[in-house]
């Protein structure tokens, strides 16, 4: 179930008056709702953390979408990402005071982390939104998810 808390709201300015390590911070903690979200496969939470426009799109391993709209109906019919998922190499590329990069490596159980996923974030008045997404992973996941929690 969604909680309004995990929807990380953007302040009306960088709190620490310039594009860096404040727009970093807050940028963190919205991805970091976001993977606790995706992680639990709630769509709704996951529907807000998207930028609702006709220009965003998300690239996915094996699919794509163009528009907010589209990537809600997917998540929807989407079994989400299977147990054991675990992030490397975050990183937090902030390129202005209203836009940043998060990079990151992921894997699922034992198995190494070799998915990537950059997405691309803007400040917006009801917060950090994710504007673009690319999800790649040279691996094809396991058929049978069960032995990865």
């Amino acid at each position: 179930m969604h909680r309004q808390a995990d929807v990380v709201p953007a302040p009306a300015t960088p709190s620490d008056g310039v594009a860096g390590a404040g727009v970093a911070a807050e940028v963190d903690a919205a991805f970091a709702a976001y993977e606790r979200a995706l992680a639990g496969h709630d769509v709704d939470a996951l529907d807000l953390f998207f930028l609702d426009s006709p220009a965003t799109r998300r690239f996915g391993v094996a699919d794509e979408q163009q528009g907010a709209d589209a990537v809600r109906r997917w998540r929807r019919e989407s079994s989400g990402v299977p147990r054991g998922r675990r992030l490397e190499a975050t990183q937090v590329q902030v390129l202005g005071p209203d836009v940043a990069v998060v990079t990151t490596r992921f894997g699922y159980g034992a198995r190494p982390a070799t998915g990537r996923q950059t997405q691309v974030w803007l400040r917006t008045p009801d917060g950090w939104r994710i504007a673009s997404a690319h999800v790649s992973d040279p691996t094809p996941p396991p058929r049978d998810h069960a032995h990865l929690s």
